[in-house]
């Protein structure tokens, strides 16, 4: 362990698997005390955590409503006394197809998760951001936040509220002293929401296969690990970073710049 992130205090939402437990883990493992904020148990995390030596909580929270949220932040504050980062990494993948096949209720409800939550969890955290005197919003948004992708109307035009959500947070909190930034993943090797899960062996090895073949096609030909973003947000949560404020960060192998072709 390290102390890039010693004495702060962490909450990081959806951390309960994938980029938001390596997100966790990663915090802690610089000194960070964190809380664990999920709709699933974050006792897993916690207690990797833990192992590590590190120290952190876990609290049940849907991001999507506003006394969820409001209670997961009072109790970061209840237990660690104050709150120097928030995370906002929940977030859902508003299923798959074109826009005129989409239901109205997946949209409300991706919308509610990928955009109105990070809203909600920014306006809960703030005041005690804006206290701390280092307070840092890191923003999980996705390179389908800038780019178009097949089958996918609610989760690119969230994702692009994310994006444009930073920048504008950047201009009204960064003069008062809380950094706003924003990490877009590309193919990660995480099963977002279960979906894979679901599938049944053959069927996850299937979906795997199928964005090993995507990842395939750009500059750096594979998936991520959910360590190798987590990593760029430990940095955007430091001192290392003291000079940057409403960045998109792609953290997609070069898939944003390229794809290889044949």
């Amino acid at each position: 362990m390290s102390a890039r992130l010693e004495g702060r205090v962490a909450l990081v939402t959806g951390a309960a698997g994938g980029i938001g437990a390596a997100i966790a883990r990663g915090m802690a493992a610089e000194g960070a005390r964190v809380v664990v904020a999920d709709v699933q148990d974050g006792a897993r995390t916690v207690g990797e955590i833990e192992a590590a030596g590190g120290q952190a909580i876990a609290v049940g929270c849907d991001v999507a409503e506003p006394d969820q949220v409001d209670a997961a932040v009072a109790a970061a504050v209840e237990a660690y006394g104050s709150l120097d980062v928030l995370v906002n990494d929940a977030g859902i993948s508003g299923g798959s197809g074109p826009a005129h096949e989409l239901d109205v209720e997946t949209w409300l409800r991706c919308v509610a998760v990928n955009l109105t939550g990070p809203f909600l969890c920014v306006r809960a955290a703030m005041p005690h951001l804006l206290a701390s005197g280092r307070g840092r919003v890191i923003n999980i948004a996705s390179t389908y936040g800038i780019v178009g992708a097949p089958w996918a109307p609610a989760y690119c035009a969230t994702k692009g509220g994310v994006v444009n959500l930073t920048r504008q947070l950047a201009v009204d909190y960064s003069p008062l002293g809380v950094r706003v930034n924003a990490i877009l993943p590309g193919y990660i090797d995480t099963d977002m929401g279960g979906y894979r899960a679901s599938l049944g062996p053959e069927g996850a090895a299937a979906a795997n296969a199928r964005r090993d073949a995507a990842a395939a096609l750009q500059p750096i030909g594979r998936q991520a690990s959910a360590e190798e973003v987590a990593n760029v947000a430990v940095f955007l949560a430091s001192d290392e970073s003291s000079f940057m404020t409403g960045a998109i960060v792609p953290v997609d192998g070069g898939c944003t710049v390229t794809f290889r072709h044949p």
